[in-house]
């Protein structure tokens, strides 16, 4: 399953907090089916069945925060997809966790 990290940053509005318009395009992942998501302090991971369900998701997002008196939006997107094995936001942090507990020589 491919996974997705996001960010999407507005411009040009009156305060520095950018809270509320995360929590809108927040609101748009809680109304898609078939994905699972993280909010993080900088950005959202999410995985979707699909790369095309993640890039419609991120023109949601996108357009959601790009509406109403905000001109111009900044979305950054990095997108990780393997073909070998499983991948999943789960298992990511979990081979990471293994190898800081001393449970894989790898590096």
């Amino acid at each position: 399953m491919p996974v997705m990290e996001i960010s999407v940053v507005p411009l040009g509005t009156k305060s520095a907090s950018v809270s509320s318009y995360v929590a809108a395009a927040v609101r748009v992942l809680q109304r898609e089916k078939g994905l699972t998501y993280e909010v993080c302090p900088m950005g959202t991971v999410i995985e979707a069945p699909s790369v095309k369900k993640l890039l419609a998701v991120a023109e949601k997002m996108h357009k959601t925060v790009l509406s109403g008196k905000i001109k111009r939006v900044v979305t950054s997107i990095k997108i990780d997809e393997r073909r070998d094995k499983k991948l999943s936001m789960r298992g990511k942090m979990q081979s990471v966790e293994e190898k800081l507990a001393g449970k894989s020589t790898a590096r």
